[in-house]
């Protein structure tokens, strides 16, 4: 790579258990002849996210090419967290060849496309692309979208009543920023309900936008990278509900992180995870947890009550055995009582 050319980014955003972190770890396990860099950006205090990507241990990226932030909306903090992250990277003797930015589930990416168009950043970076990952079952159960007429009925009830559904701007804002809609988990999906899905996603974002499906995030690295969108230059067509505004906060949600005592059933502790999940309309649930007599870590990821877990890979020599998880859920989360839930 010429030292003077430019850095390809791709941003990859989506909503929280959407697949994102799957996808990538694809992308970093398949892609060929190309040095990557990471930079990870987590909502919540346990490094999930980052922690599953190291774990790849792929030439690829090197641990030393991940970059955890764990601020929790990197969009709200550019110059602060993303800036100096960049300039490390950058700053290495073997500098990477295309930068992968994975957001949080609850970050806009508008404002951080935006920073690509700052003077020191505009020389040296480009947006390749964003890429949107949505997860299709949760979609097509509407679980980001209101009910028109329920809506107009409460309005018509109480005219005082806002009825703003943060968790539906934050899904479509994620969408309206995307070059590649990539609609995952496709297999809990019949054909016909992913079309329908998939034409209701291109039909809601006002410009060509390719929409595909796909797996357990597998999808080939060269429809993913080298897109050259350069969004930075395209912001205008990249509509957002937070346009007027001068910044944005997470107020509207929350997270929190529970620990608990090492299980001897992990299939017990996830149904457990799911009931809690349901009965507390718990966003996402994820982490780590020592089982038993077992030398092997367990990660534990939720959706909703759609639970998966799997032994990622060994404890190491020293490692503390914590058993971790983050809980985020829209505000007023009743985080005593999912305490006393999990415990129980």
């Amino acid at each position: 790579m010429n030292a003077f050319s430019k850095i390809p980014v791709t941003i990859v955003t989506g909503f929280l258990g959407a697949g994102k972190t799957t996808l990538i770890r694809h992308v970093l396990e398949t892609v060929k002849g190309r040095r990557l860099a990471l930079i990870v950006n987590e909502f919540g205090d346990v490094g999930v996210d980052g922690e599953v990507l190291r774990a790849c241990g792929v030439e690829s990226c090197p641990e030393e090419n991940i970059v955890e932030l764990a601020n929790g909306c990197l969009c709200c903090t550019v110059a602060d967290d993303f800036l100096p992250a960049i300039e490390a990277l950058i700053a290495h003797e073997r500098r990477p060849e295309h930068i992968i930015v994975e957001t949080s589930g609850l970050a806009l990416p508008k404002p951080l496309i935006k920073a690509f168009d700052w003077p020191e950043v505009r020389a040296r970076l480009t947006v390749d692309g964003v890429i949107a990952v949505v997860d299709g079952r949760a979609v097509a159960d509407g679980r980001f979208a209101d009910d028109p007429d329920a809506v107009l009925q409460q309005r018509a009830d109480d005219q005082a009543v806002d009825h703003d559904n943060p968790l539906e701007e934050v899904y479509e804002d994620q969408l309206l920023a995307a070059d590649l809609v990539v609609l995952n988990k496709t297999d809990l999906l019949d054909a016909e309900t992913a079309s329908r899905v998939g034409g209701e996603i291109a039909s809601a974002i006002p410009r060509a936008v390719k929409v595909v499906e796909a797996r357990e995030g597998r999808i080939d690295p060269a429809v993913l990278l080298g897109i050259a969108a350069a969004a930075e230059d395209d912001l205008a067509n990249r509509p957002s509900h937070h346009d007027a505004e001068p910044e944005h906060d997470h107020d509207d949600f929350d997270s929190f992180v529970v620990e608990i005592p090492a299980t001897a059933d992990p299939e017990a502790l996830v149904a457990k995870l799911a009931k809690v999940a349901e009965d507390h309309d718990v966003l996402r649930i994820k982490g780590f947890v020592e089982v038993a007599g077992k030398p092997m870590r367990l990660l534990v990821q939720g959706v909703g009550n759609r639970f998966r877990h799997q032994f990622d890979r060994p404890w190491n020599a020293g490692e503390a055995r914590r058993s971790r998880l983050v809980v985020i859920g829209e505000k007023g989360l009743d985080a005593e009582a999912i305490r006393t839930a999990i415990a129980a």
